[in-house]
């Protein structure tokens, strides 16, 4: 447990040296000069908005993520005219600013979700499974940052790609770039990239800190023939503590600037995301208390129908019924109560237990139709742009292309990654 939070508290730390030295803006301007088109094409927007901030949720968690992106989001929707709504009165050319600025949201709130499913880092959830899974099952092999990415990343890709597709074909029209033409341009674009001015050698220092991060998440286990950097600890060191260490080095490093000064000092860490770290903590304290009181064994039985049944029925139940509950709670509050029950089903159908828990925990982030889902939804509904009716009919289809991905991909691609294809012991 302690490697998982020390996993987290890292990553918040890098994420807001990324924030503090704007990186994140200047990824996002620099995409979206390059997607804008000349004239505008709406479609291809999207994508670089939405590209960018699922690019930027692997790497950091996808509450933060949105928090970062929003504003550059709606930085660029300022620029559009802002109507009292659908109401009478409104013209073509408004409604049709409108609508965009519906996708942008959306594309922001979504993307950071589905580019957090494809790495550890990416989502609390992802964290919690991580944890419960070496609790409950510590005889097998652990999921690492490069396992889980590479079933995560193929499970992410045809969900970016329905998310596109969906915000193109709901909110973009063959009107929609003549109306955006009279407000963006890529000369606005120019304008706000040249105000940052050239990258100073504290964004190159952050960058290639961060840069160093994700080689040693990525090389710590490599195969059975070729093993990682971590054999030379004897497998002691787990992703937190690589984290960890490399954070320490934006507390060393000087800046460049004002005499001395480091990258990053706990006084501008302040922002760092306690809640969640408590509320990580205490999913692992209750999920404890369910294992040891034989809680989750109770509970368990009601979903004893499963057993027998083939990969192709347990995945999606048991993705949907977690996918249900966490449109209700939030998705890391989900993950906490489902988890420990499909561990324990698991036991006691004879299922490997990845079927069962990897399919909890991609349905819990699956909480894509009310606000009350996860964080990212309530970001993007706060900015007024978006109503739950949008949420709802965005969300629906994305959320249906996300079980059967997960239908596909976990009997197959996750069999070979997480050992499923091995007789269970």
């Amino acid at each position: 447990m302690d490697d998982v939070i020390a996993l987290v508290l890292g990553s918040f730390i890098l994420a807001l040296a990324i924030e503090r030295y704007h990186i994140h803006r200047r990824l996002a301007l620099n995409i979206t000069l390059r997607f804008c088109g000349d004239p505008v094409r709406p479609s291809l927007l999207l994508l670089g908005i939405t590209g960018t901030t699922a690019f930027v949720s692997m790497w950091i968690h996808n509450t933060a993520c949105t928090v970062m992106m929003m504003p550059v989001a709606t930085g660029i929707l300022q620029r559009f005219p802002r109507g009292g709504g659908a109401g009478q009165g409104e013209g073509e050319e408004e409604q049709e600013v409108r609508r965009f600025s519906k996708a942008v949201v959306l594309g922001v709130v979504y993307a950071s979700a589905v580019g957090g499913m494809a790495t550890l880092t990416g989502s609390g959830v992802n964290i919690i499974l991580v944890g419960m899974w070496s609790a409950y099952f510590p005889e097998k092999e652990p999921i690492t940052f490069s396992s889980w990415m590479s079933f995560g990343l193929p499970m992410a890709l045809p969900m970016f790609l329905a998310l596109w597709v969906t915000l193109c074909f709901m909110y973009c029209s063959n009107n929609t770039g003549k109306a955006l033409s009279a407000y963006l341009d890529g000369t606005h674009l120019r304008r706000e990239l040249s105000l940052l001015g050239p990258m100073a050698f504290a964004e190159k220092m952050v960058l290639a800190v961060f840069g160093g991060l994700i080689v040693l998440w990525m090389t710590r286990n490599l195969t059975d023939d070729i093993p990682g950097w971590g054999v030379l600890f004897h497998d002691q060191v787990g992703d937190g503590t690589v984290t960890i260490m490399m954070a320490t080095l934006l507390f060393i490093i000087p800046s460049g600037k004002n005499g001395g000064e480091k990258l990053m000092d706990w006084n501008k860490c302040r922002k760092i995301q306690w809640n969640i770290v408590l509320l990580l903590g205490a999913g692992f304290a209750i999920a404890d208390g369910f294992r040891t009181s034989g809680l989750t064994g109770i509970l368990s039985d009601g979903l004893r129908f499963l057993e027998g049944a083939p990969t192709l029925v347990i995945v999606p139940v048991a993705c949907v019924f977690s996918g249900v509950i966490t449109e209700f709670m939030s998705d890391d509050s989900t993950t906490t109560l489902v988890l420990p029950l499909f561990a324990e089903l698991a036991k006691s159908i004879e299922v490997h237990p990845a079927l069962l828990m990897i399919s909890g925990a991609v349905g819990a982030q699956l909480s894509y139709l009310f606000p009350i889902g996860s964080p990212s939804n309530v970001v993007g509904f706060s900015t007024g742009h978006i109503t739950i009716k949008d949420l709802v009919a965005t969300g629906l289809p994305l959320k249906v292309v996300g079980v059967a991905a997960l239908t596909v991909l976990l009997p197959t691609l996750g069999s070979v990654i997480f050992g499923m294809d091995k007789s269970p012991s």
